[in-house]
């Protein structure tokens, strides 16, 4: 008597079939890590680009006389809050408030709270610390960037 043949995989194919999906699994995965540093990296470094252009902003129109400053002050913001608020313009006739930046960036990198570290304008640029206004402002992570520089040196 002649047997029909059953339609199916054996279990060797089987095997081999998971044991290369595996293979294709940890691949991926890693991949998949890089990509999300890159993109959080991406974010980073737009943010600090938004913040910078403000405060140099901020001083330019404190440079031009539109910002009034008290007698020793250098001209950049006392906090990011300033660039958020406003400052009235001392060269409008109605002292019109003068805006920076629409919201603070968060920093992708930092916890829930997202704050950024701060480094005034009288501190070394070797010992960054924070005083009475903002002159630049870093990442508060440890981690170490995807070009091998910390993000905090960013």
């Amino acid at each position: 008597m002649l047997r029909k043949a059953q339609g199916g995989f054996t279990f060797i194919e089987l095997m081999i079939t998971l044991s290369i999906l595996a293979t294709l699994a940890m691949v991926a995965a890693p991949m998949a890590q890089v990509a999300l540093q890159r993109e959080k990296e991406h974010q980073l470094r737009a943010a600090l680009i938004e913040i910078r252009e403000a405060i140099d902003a901020y001083k330019r129109a404190a440079d031009n006389g539109r910002i009034k400053l008290a007698m020793g002050d250098s001209g950049y913001p006392k906090k990011l809050e300033d660039l958020v608020a406003g400052v009235p313009d001392q060269r409008s006739p109605r002292k019109q408030n003068m805006y920076f930046l629409r919201r603070i960036p968060r920093d992708p990198f930092a916890p829930a709270d997202g704050s950024w570290a701060m480094r005034s304008y009288a501190s070394p640029p070797d010992n960054p610390s924070e005083g009475e206004d903002v002159f630049d402002v870093s990442s508060r992570s440890g981690i170490l960037g995807l070009n091998g520089i910390p993000l905090k040196q960013w």
